[in-house]
């Protein structure tokens, strides 16, 4: 019976739900769209290219792991706990020899993968493809075929594949230039391969004589990986049981089928962490904002319906049977609005994934994956957070008693309920325990996700002391609106006297600009204190800059001279125990006149291959100081133990842990230098003319330097400002909808007004100085969440409390969300302005 007048309900009141129905649409989406991308971190395929003709494929372990053992209670648990490296792990050469004695095998190739850049006429790179260096001896494991030419045999010769070859119109005899890890070197192409198959499409092979790319590869006695390839008649499940049994005491992996993947592209896997984050942090984000949405939506929903249910309980409805109607009528519209929102948002995700991959986020080689489970989550989210929205909106009206229903229907209530001001309070005060949580974290993994539910948190209170806020508002704009005439008396009385729908339009504005204020100003605050600090801390005359991969090691030898000093810098991520830091290899010899990243304890002159500087942060959280150990996991796996020379300020602009260069170089996938720091005498063109043979090298001063130092960091800021659009986005629409709904159910007062004498530009004005007061309101509050938030953050991540707020931006989000509040009231109040007055009057009576 109570499901029968639901389904009539919202038959006939289409119009009423609408609203409803958009904002749970939405939020459906856009869960299923963050459910995708956390899916494709969680289970998304990398599909094999190099290795596709090599069924079993060995590797070194890309992880570092911890071990810990408990004892409670007379019980031992054990738990291991493993995080990638940042760089290629490689292995023993040895290994092919016990590989190639194991039962099965057929034969056992050793590959090696080192960094190749061709220079070309066109451009540095490879159009869009990464380039990579082999030996010529491993072109069996895709395969390779030479379709003309012969195979490299002299240390100049090299074989490029049929993509670089057309692309760059290079055919055998021709000369190219290689980037790799040492100086750029001119070499003979002698052949041009073909892989067979169309299988290979995010990478470009060049391939050298054996001797040559051990050279270049620059780990003697190691390789990348090991093929093995079984005899015939062999199964690959028995030979990879085999193989693992004959590696057993070593770290070495064995991967076959799409576990190869991996092994070969180790960004697509480190990928799969980020996007598991990034997924989770969007999901839930938009799970929050879409519950307060959605609750508001419902809370003006119920509003608009107050006479009617109110009708029913005078009429002997029971409080119980009018949730349960207002809770079926919820599930109806939220099984609608969830099943069309999450089939809208598959496309939804796979274009994020696609933008994600334009961005440079995530690496094409990461498949996007799709299933059920994330449709299943979105309409579970949905139907609970439209029911749960339903019964909470539902408590006032199905707890009063019959008798007062007409009377609480006809007036709006002039305080709220008490229980509604206490949750309020609480959520304020969580709000504040947040913020005040934020300004002692200093690591950004840990602040982000804060920083976020902090403003949820606070816009979720200003929610629930909404009609508080807009009596207050009122009373402090009450004299101003007054003079601007009868349409601002006439708001005025309207914001004191429907402080709740009033409130429920100011809620998603508060949280649509405090939110895109955060998005907006929280990377820059991050990244103008590293330039500020990277700016105080270079002390070179001149900065070496490089358009392909990397600055080599032949151009600072070449500038050093008894009077002059080049600083090569490398970065790389090292782990101490499970936990990753940004650390980076400088030169020491000279370094004070280069650099100088405030030392505050020891000395950088110690600065050796056995010693590192730590910054204060770092030294905070592993409680170091000059003369402590730190056994830490460089880039590659490998493990070292240093011993502490300095402790600097300057972590924010110059990183975590700072080593001797060729420690570093060592132990990385790019040894080049990512910058030269150089301290001369001489002119920027005489420095210009003694690196002009290496092709790309730049000598820019260090003004410039820090300018491209800002690029950089503003292309890793759009990913996060990409991520986070579709959730403002959501809220802007959240915004419309509910301004549309509050102005659509007051089609009766306008009729009174237009009756009582009140002309149709007087009723627009009036709409217009509501619409300006509450964006004035939300607009208050919104900035004050974001910079409450935002202070907080910087004192967190800084030290100080100056976050960057670029003003221009700024008024450009008001401006925004004021336009959004104008075309939200003037065009549903136009719409309910074009019946006539009489009729809408005796039609409502």
């Amino acid at each position: 019976m109570m499901l029968r007048y639901a389904l009539r309900t919202v038959r006939h009141r289409k119009g009423g739900f609408l609203g409803a129905f958009l904002a749970l649409m939405c939020a459906a989406a856009l869960i299923t769209a963050c459910g995708t991308l956390l899916e494709t971190g969680l289970r998304g395929t990398i599909g094999t290219e190099r290795y596709a003709a090599t069924p079993v494929v060995v590797s070194a372990d890309q992880n570092v792991h911890r071990t810990t053992v408990k004892h409670k209670k007379g019980k031992t648990k054990t738990k291991h706990k493993a995080k990638p490296i940042a760089e290629r792990a490689w292995l023993s050469e040895h290994l092919t020899t016990r590989l190639s004695r194991v039962p099965g095998v057929d034969r056992v190739i050793p590959e090696l993968t080192f960094l190749a850049e061709p220079l070309i006429s066109t451009g540095t790179g490879a159009g869009g493809r990464t380039a990579y260096g082999h030996a010529w001896d491993s072109a069996p494991l895709t395969p390779y075929a030479l379709t003309t030419g012969t195979p490299p045999r002299a240390q100049d010769d090299l074989v490029i594949d049929r993509y670089l070859a057309d692309r760059a119109r290079l055919k055998p005899g021709d000369r190219l230039t290689v980037q790799s890890t040492q100086s750029p070197r001119t070499y003979r192409i002698t052949g041009i391969a073909a892989p067979t198959g169309d299988g290979i499409r995010h990478q470009t092979s060049l391939f050298f004589s054996t001797a040559e790319a051990r050279r270049l590869a620059a780990h003697p006695g190691q390789v990348t990986a090991i093929g093995v390839v079984p005899t015939k008649g062999t199964d690959t499940a028995d030979l990879k049981a085999s193989v693992a049994k004959a590696l057993r005491g070593t770290t070495a992996q064995v991967s076959t089928g799409d576990e190869r993947g991996p092994v070969e592209f180790l960004d697509a896997a480190a990928a799969r962490i980020k996007l598991v984050s990034m997924g989770g942090a969007m999901g839930g984000t938009s799970l929050l904002v879409a519950v307060l949405v959605v609750v508001g939506t419902f809370a003006l929903s119920v509003q608009q319906r107050h006479r009617e249910l109110a009708l029913l309980r005078a009429i002997a409805a029971t409080s119980g049977q009018v949730r349960k109607l207002l809770g079926r009528e919820a599930l109806l519209v939220g099984a609608a609005a969830g099943i069309a929102g999450a089939l809208a948002g598959l496309p939804l995700g796979s274009w994020l994934h696609g933008r994600f991959v334009a961005l440079g986020a995530v690496p094409a080689t990461l498949q996007h994956t799709v299933s059920v489970f994330p449709l299943f989550a979105a309409v579970a989210a949905t139907l609970i957070g439209a029911w749960a929205a339903a019964r909470i909106s539902s408590r006032r009206i199905a707890r009063i008693r019959p008798a007062e229903a007409l009377a609480e229907a006809s007036v709006e209530r002039g305080r709220p309920a008490w229980g509604r001001i206490l949750a309020g309070l609480v959520l304020l005060a969580g709000g504040a325990v947040l913020v005040a949580v934020l300004s002692v974290l200093r690591t950004e993994p840990a602040s982000t996700p804060v920083t976020f539910l902090a403003v949820v948190v606070l816009a979720s209170s200003v929610a629930l002391l909404g009609p508080l806020l807009v009596r207050a508002a009122a009373a402090v704009l009450g004299a101003a609106l007054r003079r601007t005439g009868p349409g601002g008396r006439l708001a005025t009385a309207n914001l004191r006297g429907n402080a709740a729908r009033m409130a429920s339009v100011v809620t998603p504005l508060t949280l649509l600009i405090g939110m895109t204020c955060t998005v907006l100003f929280v990377q820059p605050t991050l990244g103008h204190a590293a330039r500020a600090q990277a700016r105080e801390g270079i002390r070179a005359d001149w900065v070496l800059a490089a358009e392909g991969p990397g600055v080599p090691a032949g151009v600072a030898r070449q500038l050093r001279t008894d009077r002059d000093v080049a600083t090569e810098v490398v970065r790389t991520t090292v782990r101490v125990g499970l936990d990753k830091y940004a650390a980076q290899g400088v030169t020491p010899a000279g370094l004070a006149r280069t650099w100088d990243p405030d030392v505050t304890a020891g000395s950088l002159a110690e600065l050796t291959h056995d010693t590192v500087a730590v910054s204060e942060l770092a030294a905070d959280q592993l409680h170091l100081k000059p003369g402590s150990t730190l056994k830490l996991t460089l880039g590659d796996g490998t493990p070292a133990t240093l011993t502490v020379a300095a402790v600097y300020a300057k972590g924010l602009g110059f990183g975590d842990l700072t080593m001797a260069h060729d420690l570093v170089a060592r132990h990385v996938d790019n040894p080049l230098a990512a910058t030269v720091l150089v301290s001369t005498t001489r002119s920027q063109e005489e420095l210009a003319a003694a690196v002009r043979k290496f092709p790309g090298v730049r000598v820019v001063p260090p003004a410039t330097a820090d300018s491209l130092q800002a690029e950089r960091l503003q292309a890793n800021a759009e990913v996060n400002y990409f991520a986070m659009g579709l959730v403002l986005a959501f809220t802007a629409i959240a915004v419309v909808n509910t301004l549309a709904m509050s102005v659509s159910e007051r089609v009766r007062e306008f009729a009174l007004l237009r009756l009582a004498g009140a002309t149709r530009r007087q009723v627009l004005r009036m709409l217009r100085t509501e619409a300006l007061s509450v964006l004035l309101l939300a607009t208050t509050l919104g900035s004050g969440i974001a910079l409450a938030v935002l202070t907080a953050f910087s004192i967190g991540m800084t030290g100080s409390a100056a976050p960057a707020v670029t003003p221009l931006v700024y008024i450009t989000v008001v401006a925004a969300a004021g336009l959004l509040a104008l075309v939200g009231t003037a065009l549903p109040g136009r719409v309910a302005l074009k019946a006539r007055p009489v009729t809408v009057a005796t039609a409502r009576e």
